[in-house]
């Protein structure tokens, strides 16, 4: 049906018209090695519940690792969750895979899977590979199929220039629930994955985004978690939808030339009791000693990355949203959390490792498989690694001694900038080696410099808000800052509502504050983000050696007490080189001299405080002065003026 899956027929019969088949088996000997070997990635085609026919009988096929258990069956309202109505059968005895196909079975029937586990513990659990689940409250999986007509082969098929390391990235961080709701201070209304065709794709279009990174959109019990505990990781969340309008919303991202980006989270999972804890009664997804597999941060447990039944579940998890949902890549959350033996634990709390250090060695194994495969399978995708510490390498290739991931958040760009802009300008003479700290280390990675949803909460104060002075000063800095981001090497990430200046803490239970747009400060600087995207986009200079020593070269850092930065953005032609100068006072500098060589001629292509972005629109340059100094190295002085608080792009 709509599933590609291996049949294998062994003395098929019906016991009767109802109960599960005998000896129906999707696996094969090979596939059970490979799964216990963790080197099986696509489980998806053979766990979980799947559509088909049997002796021209239709129905479901169900199969579950439930390795500790002694009996499992299929309860629903089909049977009036009778646990004995629909027992499954082992596959083999070592295996743990308990399956059965059930005829008259039909689309959309809720069920769990009714286990007798460890020591005789009994237990109702949802479906590990689930592709749909009832909407919380409720807790049951639900029978479906991901047949879908896709009309992406266009991007698909060119989709591998959009997403190099070579090209533009410039990514919208949204959470589907609180982007825009139909009431919007009601955390029950929400725009279904339809309407967010309607809404949320043209705006990214319109906003000039490369591409869209979905916090994650897989089932998960909890609204407050914002998706990161979930327990359907083959399931888009039923909240907006069943999975054929998640894959509307992804095909019209494409269709509109934006790539989509998925949050992935490998590194722990919650205890609800429908999930995947203590699954048959015993420690099945989680390691059993709790140092290693109980996280103090999240109260939620760690995957064991030593087991191969659980490293082959995550792997093909992965695979399953690039290969059905047609994905563009994924953002890992938490990565330094499955690096670290003692991530987050004190002296004693922890283990080495039988080397005596202090990484994991199972999972750091786990994320260069999951790496090599996914770039094996998927060239033309991205990983993107969210890793917040020094370790070497992360968006390395393994066969360097790398983790194998496409790019790494660059958390001390974010965390350097933003103290540097919260600082007052009349103090910002002091912390021009904060600021410039980044090139320091910059080509130790592939790096992207994020703004995300964790710099606005838990009362670190909305973007608009961290800036020093009154309002007019707090705009024009916000400005300068994304005129800076957009400006520097390597791919950028902005979070909703940092584009117009959002006045209040994202809230998951509310939607953004869309009023604002009513007010010239934040419709104007949502227009200048918008042109940061279009300058981003339409400069080469901007990403064609983003990652490389030859896109930047620092050209003015000796007026420190002026707090003026001048650099060169480089491209593959000299012609496409820009100059950017940072002006990181209120005062307005006039004939600021800029010694640059190999130009005879600039024009400014953009300024930050223009009026049409509520800038003064005083201070502009529509013709610098130019003077040759020395005819031998070609090099000239060129002439500009410096808006307060403002950045100027010139080419």
């Amino acid at each position: 049906m709509s599933t590609p899956i291996q049949k294998r027929y062994e003395d098929i019969h019906f016991v009767d018209s109802t109960r599960p088949v005998w000896n129906y088996s999707l696996f094969s000997d090979e596939d059970i090695r490979n799964f216990q070997q963790g080197t099986h990635y696509r489980l998806y085609d053979m766990f979980g519940s799947h559509p088909m026919e049997v002796l021209g009988k239709a129905g479901y096929y169900f199969a579950v690792w439930a390795p500790n258990a002694t009996y499992v069956s299929v309860i629903g309202h089909f049977n009036k969750w009778d646990s004995e109505a629909h027992p499954l059968f082992v596959r083999l005895e070592k295996s743990g895979i308990w399956e059965g196909f059930i005829p008259g079975i039909t689309k959309g029937e809720a069920y769990k899977y009714h286990i007798h586990g460890f020591e005789g513990v009994k237990m109702d659990k949802g479906d590990p590979y689930a592709n749909f689940w009832e909407k919380r409250p409720y807790t049951a999986s639900i029978t479906w199929d991901l047949d879908y007509v896709w009309k992406d082969a266009e991007w698909m098929g060119k989709r591998g220039p959009h997403n190099s390391l070579q090209a533009p990235w410039s990514v919208y961080e949204v959470h589907l629930a609180s982007w825009m709701r139909p009431d919007p201070n009601d955390e029950e209304t929400y725009n279904t994955y339809d309407q967010m065709r309607e809404l949320l794709v043209p705006y990214v279009k319109d906003m000039g985004f490369t591409h869209v990174e979905l916090m994650p959109v897989m089932e998960h019990p909890f609204d407050g978690s914002w998706g990161y505990q979930g327990t359907g990781y083959f399931a888009p969340t039923s909240r907006f939808g069943d999975p054929q309008g998640f894959m509307g919303l992804v095909n019209a991202f494409h269709e509109a030339g934006i790539g989509v980006l998925l949050d992935w989270v490998p590194s722990h999972f919650p205890y609800d009791a429908h999930g995947l804890f203590q699954f048959d009664g015993a420690n099945t997804y989680e390691y059993a000693d709790m140092r290693k597999g109980f996280h103090p941060d999240w109260n939620s447990y760690i995957f064991n990355y030593r087991r191969g039944e659980v490293k082959s579940f995550l792997i093909s998890n992965a695979r399953f949203w690039l290969d059905r949902f047609h994905a563009d890549g994924m953002r890992v959350d938490a990565v330094s959390s499955l690096l670290k033996l003692n991530y987050s634990r004190q002296k004693g709390q922890w283990e080495p490792n039988e080397f005596g250090g202090d990484g994991n060695i199972e999972a750091i194994a786990f994320i260069k498989d999951l790496n090599e495969t996914i770039f094996r399978d998927f060239p033309d995708v991205q990983t993107i690694a969210e890793e917040a510490t020094d370790w070497p390498g992360v968006s390395r290739p393994t066969f360097a001694g790398g983790l194998g991931f496409g790019m790494k958040w660059m958390m001390g760009w974010m965390h350097d900038t933003l103290n540097y802009f919260k600082t007052d300008p009349i103090n910002r003479k002091g912390m021009q080696d904060h600021f410039t700290f980044s090139m320091i280390y910059y080509y130790d990675e592939n790096f992207m410099l994020p703004l995300s949803h964790d710099e606005v909460v838990h009362g670190k104060s909305p973007m608009i808000y961290k800036m020093p002075g009154d309002e007019w000063q707090k705009f024009a800095n916000l400005r300068l800052l994304y005129s800076y981001m957009f400006t520097h090497p390597g791919g950028k990430l902005l979070f909703m509502g940092n584009e117009f200046g959002s006045t209040t803490e994202w809230n998951y239970k509310r939607e953004l504050p869309w009023y604002l747009l009513q007010f010239d400060p934040h419709r104007l600087l949502k227009d200048c983000v918008r042109d940061l995207n279009g300058l981003l986009r339409g400069q080469p200079a901007l990403y064609e050696d983003q990652f490389s020593e030859n896109g930047f070269e620092w050209t003015d850092l000796n007026h420190r007490d002026e707090s003026v930065v001048v650099y060169r953005r480089r491209g593959k032609l000299a012609e496409n080189d820009l100059l950017i100068i940072l002006n990181m006072t209120p005062v307005v500098r006039r004939d600021w001299k800029i010694t640059a060589a190999g130009k005879s001629a600039w024009k400014e292509i953009f300024n930050s405080d223009d009026k049409k972005y509520w800038g003064t629109g005083d201070t502009f340059n529509p013709d610098p002065r130019v003077v040759m100094v020395d005819k031998n190295q070609d090099r000239y002085e060129i002439f500009v003026h410096l808006p307060p608080l403002g950045a100027i792009v010139l080419k």
